[in-house]
């Protein structure tokens, strides 16, 4: 029989919807009071995400999205998270949270639910209008959460809600978010200061600050979510802030403030781990840190980098590579995350919508999406801005920079270039499947705009994608930016 937490976690990710339901009741019964939880409709790594109906004070209904966190998450990244979403979030195209429930080690933020359509779809329907007012709503909530300090790290389609119809655009999901130096959001300083510890191979340590104690243990008593940021919408009418009675049971699921989940641990924290017999070590350690190789700028790696690629020295600053984060992350640089890479991600969704590639990159490790760069980009280019961050990047042939415009208008099906198609490194696009002959597709590529793209989207493209985080355009500036000129 398997154990508890093993079950849970199975029911927590099965394909069954409707046992996934069932479960999330059981995990968090106060749920069953409040919302009728109708169906799923998403999911990622560290969540998923249902749809709730509820009953309100004013006897309507009202939709919400209730965000359900894998079990294993870190109070202080939940907690993180909450904040986010309570100080930041309710305006500027960004997400708020309404209420959140906890039970134990369950944690359920509930939102304000928005109907949208997944990019992948609609890709290939969008007029350029509509792209550029998308990029602008992205680049209107990139400035918004960077002014409070708070770097997303997870900047995507799938986390940039769209409703075409309404015109309506959200950022959602803080899982992932860093604070900057001066962050605004107190728990995201927390969470800076666990990764650092982390780094530098602190363990054995609890959240209170003593070694060896548990964090206390508060009472189970339901309170509101405290916000500090706009006002939430009008409570359900099962919902009550006011204490339970005395027979109330212990396990009841709470309501708990944004910054009681610091505090709370959702399972003991386990004894620290003892070290390895000096026999059983992993062989990267026997390599000495600063021993030398000879394979420096050359395009082969030796046994004695090879034996450190395991080493958390080269890792610990790698979260999640991908090659929608900038060459940055890709060249696992070890200085902290600026909200560049932010700006980086909307350049590559950008890029994406105006050559009707999604997604444009599929980098399944650095070097794949390294080369990916370098293709678009240059190799010389990239080789340089490496430069700038204290890395060395060798490529065995020279790349050139492709020209943006080409380079989409050719990936988009409009005026073929032969030179592109010998040097960008991506198919010729497949025709449209659609009814009638090429000058159809002409013409309904006309009728949305994509025979009239002003220069300016390509010179706002190339600046979001600067392979220097350092002269990189911030959201700000990019909202000043002559495309927009009409949206000031």
């Amino acid at each position: 029989m398997c154990p508890p937490n093993i079950t849970r976690f199975y029911l927590f990710c099965s394909g069954n919807v409707e046992m996934e339901i069932d479960n999330l009741y059981k995990a968090v019964p106060q749920l069953h009071k409040v919302f009728n939880v109708i169906d799923k409709i998403g999911e990622g790594t560290f969540s998923a995400v249902y749809l709730g109906e509820a009953k309100m004070l004013d006897g309507g209904r009202e939709r919400f999205a209730l965000k359900r966190l894998i079990p294993t998450s870190h109070p202080a990244r939940i907690a993180a998270e909450l904040q986010c979403l309570t100080i930041a979030g309710g305006r500027e195209n960004v997400m708020g949270a309404t209420y959140c429930f906890r039970r134990e080690g369950e944690v359920v933020i509930v939102m304000p639910y928005m109907e949208h359509q997944p990019i992948g779809e609609i890709i290939g329907l969008l007029s350029f209008e509509e792209v550029r007012l998308y990029i602008y709503n992205l680049l209107k909530a990139l400035k918004h959460i960077h002014q409070f300090g708070i770097i997303h790290r997870d900047i995507k389609f799938n986390n940039f809600l769209y409703n075409r119809r309404a015109k309506m655009y959200s950022l959602v999901d803080f899982g992932l978010a860093q604070g900057t130096a001066d962050t605004q959001i107190e728990l995201l300083k927390v969470v800076k200061q666990r990764a650092t510890q982390k780094a530098g191979g602190a363990t054995g340590k609890t959240d209170t600050g003593v070694p060896g104690k548990k964090a206390p243990r508060a009472p189970d008593t339901p309170t509101p979510l405290t916000t500090t940021g706009p006002p939430s919408p009008p409570q359900p009418q099962q919902q009550s802030a006011a204490p339970p009675s005395s027979s109330s049971s212990s396990t009841t699921a709470t309501v708990t403030p944004t910054t009681d989940l610091v505090t709370r641990r959702v399972a003991p924290p386990p004894p620290p781990r003892k070290p390895f017999p000096a026999r059983s070590l992993p062989r990267t350690s026997t390599v000495s840190p600063a021993l030398t190789c000879h394979c420096f700028q050359t395009e082969r790696v030796c046994n004695i980098c090879m034996s450190r690629l395991g080493t958390p020295e080269l890792h610990h600053t790698m979260d999640f590579p991908c090659v929608g984060s900038g060459p940055l992350v890709v060249t696992r640089c070890s200085v902290p995350p600026p909200p560049a890479i932010d700006v980086w991600s909307a350049g590559v969704i950008l890029l994406s919508l105006l050559s009707n590639r999604y997604p444009f990159f599929k980098g399944s490790e650095d070097l794949v999406s390294l080369t990916q760069i370098m293709i678009v980009r240059g190799s010389r280019e990239t080789v340089q801005a490496a430069m700038t961050f204290g890395k060395a990047v060798v490529c065995s042939r020279e790349l050139p920079r492709q020209d943006l415009r080409l380079l989409c208008e050719r990936l988009r099906g409009r005026r073929p270039h032969r030179r592109l198609e010998c040097t960008a490194g991506f198919p010729a696009p497949k025709a449209p499947r659609l009814e009638g002959a090429e000058g159809v597709w002409a013409e309904e590529e006309e009728e949305r705009g994509w025979d009239r793209v002003p220069g300016e989207a390509y010179g706002l493209l190339d600046r979001l994608l600067d392979l220097n985080p350092a002269t990189r355009i911030t959201a700000a500036e990019a909202l000043l930016h002559p495309l927009f000129t009409d949206l000031h």
